[in-house]
């Protein structure tokens, strides 16, 4: 159920097993899966939930013939029994799909967007990302085996692998490029061109959007693919995706369900928090539409939610605004996702493109490179350190002390984060050391 790894990450971590690290019944699943009329599209153990497809009445039949269904929970919300309350609906959101925003621009090296958050200070600390994995999760990967920016991580063995969910097979190598570019800002390599933040990070690569549409299944294949990572020991998600609105209107959701305990692919997102991964997710695209909000789960409340600025430090517009419906500050940090550089996925060449889809990798990789801290260091106790992780970087953000429903906390600076971190490491470990268990 989980690699060596993953479970060395719980023991360091002092995240203990429970019944969410087992996978479903597999008698349950097969009733279900030779029930007529029903068809299995996904399942998540962590929610102890298969996502099926069929009509209404063959769907309830399940509740009232299977002990063992609890319940149904109907994309359709129209047909859930537990009504909300009714909210105003908000107009479509597609804004965030994954649209070719791409400038053929060479915008040089990527020193703005590293140097902005200091992350040229972890590097030259030996912060590199060399001691962690990164899985990132979104629409594809077209190329990465042959553009030369990948060469880098190809020769050093740094893709441990992946899958591609969306079409059920080993191939992800293809699809939408979008993860491509994704992934050229935290893995990519030009010599004298282009260095992204983790630049000696591993990887695994999956694909859970289906580009072509937009439908509930893709939350139910990210949850999928977060369970996977876990189970590899992976140490950072990137998701470069949210989702407010669908093909299917009546599947949409309102603010409402903004508060990271309402969808179902920002309840896995707090369970894989909970395993001991840190979770990186963009804020959204939707600042200037009238939707205006993040997506989810960017508003789930452990994930870290990644907003957008240019090259100086000004909001970029599209930013979507926070916060979570329930209050909760969100975004919490930013990054330049305006003109951000990174490697184009048919020229190989560098290029600039824009959306909160490239600060939250730009992020991502940091966040990485300062949570390779932790395993050089020579702790003797076992700690969650991912909450002192996230608290040193936001501490470092220039807008700490007023922050706000765009900047969240603001830009972070690695150098005073690493600070942070090693002083609040340090604190930690001589408190449980003066400790008595009985």
């Amino acid at each position: 159920m989980l690699s060596k790894r993953a479970l060395d990450r719980r023991l360091k971590k002092s995240i203990i097993l429970d019944e969410k690290d087992v996978p479903i019944d597999a008698t349950y699943y097969s009733i279900i899966k030779n029930t007529p009329q029903i068809v299995i599209l996904g399942k998540s153990k962590w929610l102890n939930a298969i996502h099926v497809q069929g009509t209404e009445a063959n769907l309830n039949q399940l509740v009232t013939n299977l002990s063992f269904v609890k319940n149904i929970e109907y994309a359709d919300k129209r047909l859930n029994i537990k009504l909300k309350q009714k909210t105003k609906k908000l107009p479509q959101n597609h804004l965030h799909k994954l649209k070719n925003n791409v400038v053929d621009f060479n915008y040089g090296a990527a020193e703005n967007q590293i140097k902005m958050l200091a992350g040229d200070y972890l590097h030259k600390q030996g912060l590199t990302g060399s001691n962690q994995i990164i899985a990132v999760i979104d629409a594809g990967f077209p190329n990465v085996d042959k553009l030369d920016g990948f060469k880098r991580i190809r020769d050093n063995n740094q893709i441990l692998g992946g899958y591609n969910f969306a079409d059920r097979n080993s191939n992800f190598y293809t699809r939408n490029s979008h993860g491509t570019l994704v992934l050229s800002t935290i893995a990519g390599y030009i010599k004298d061109q282009f260095v992204g933040t983790a630049p000696d990070a591993k990887f695994y690569l999956f694909i859970t959007e289906i580009a072509e549409s937009e439908t509930v299944l893709e939350e139910t294949l990210w949850v999928e693919a977060a369970e996977r990572a876990d189970s590899l020991g992976v140490d950072v998600l990137n998701t470069s995706l949210g989702y407010t609105t669908f093909d299917n209107s009546n599947h949409d959701y309102s603010y409402s369900d903004m508060d990271g305990k309402t969808t179902f692919i920002s309840r896995g997102a707090e369970i894989a928090s909970s395993r001991g991964m840190l979770v990186v997710n963009s804020a959204g695209n939707s600042g200037s539409s009238p939707w205006k909000y993040i997506g989810a789960p960017a508003d789930a409340t452990s994930v870290i939610s990644v907003g957008a600025v240019d090259a100086l430090k000004n909001i970029a517009n599209f930013s979507s605004f926070g916060p979570s419906f329930d209050g909760r500050l969100k975004p919490e940090i930013v990054a330049q996702g305006l003109n951000t550089s990174l490697i184009g996925s048919t020229s190989g060449s560098v290029i600039a493109a824009s959306g909160t889809s490239f600060s939250g990798p730009v992020m991502a990789g940091l966040l990485a490179c300062l949570n390779g801290y932790e395993s050089l260091s020579e702790q003797s106790e076992t700690i969650n350190s991912n909450e002192l992780l996230k608290m040193a970087v936001f501490k470092s953000s220039d807008r700490y002390l007023n922050p706000d429903n765009r900047f969240g906390y603001g830009v972070p600076n690695f150098e005073i984060a690493l600070n942070n971190y090693t002083t609040s490491l340090s604190v930690k470990n001589t408190k449980t050391q003066q400790l008595n268990i009985y």
